[in-house]
């Protein structure tokens, strides 16, 4: 079983969001994490709603930051924003770093938090896949 770890700044949407599916569609060859490089300390409601309305779990989602998460060794980083990409910190164990950069839904509508839905699932999927051989 794989160790992932999806990173963007805030911890409140895309990485929530891409944690969540991950977890549903690879999590037989996967588990998938999430943090913020500084997480903004809450998740974004309308990334919850999207979720649930896909019919995926929001059990046990909250925004946090690197610090917080099990002490594990990850293998593969993926980052989903500009920011976390260029400040992605070191990793043990020389994971496999990933960018699949995409628009942060913050701040928008419904609409805006479907197009990141659909994106992790046509793009960020994929590149996982690709990247572990899954």
């Amino acid at each position: 079983m794989k160790n992932v770890l999806v990173l963007c700044t805030g911890n409140s949407c895309r990485s929530i969001l891409a944690e969540a599916l991950l977890n549903a569609k690879l999590g037989d060859h996967l588990t998938a994490y999430s943090s913020g490089v500084k997480a903004s300390g809450r998740v974004n409601p309308s990334a919850l709603a999207t979720l649930s309305r896909h019919g995926l779990s929001t059990e046990g989602l909250h925004s946090k930051t690197i610090e917080a998460l099990p002490p594990i060794r990850f293998d593969l980083v993926i980052t989903v924003c500009d920011h976390a990409h260029e400040t992605c910190p070191f990793f043990p164990g020389a994971p496999k770093i990933l960018h699949v950069g995409m628009a942060d839904p913050d701040g928008q509508g419904e609409a805006a938090f479907e197009a990141t839905f659909n994106e992790i699932q046509t793009r960020l999927i994929p590149a996982v896949r690709e990247a572990l051989g899954v």
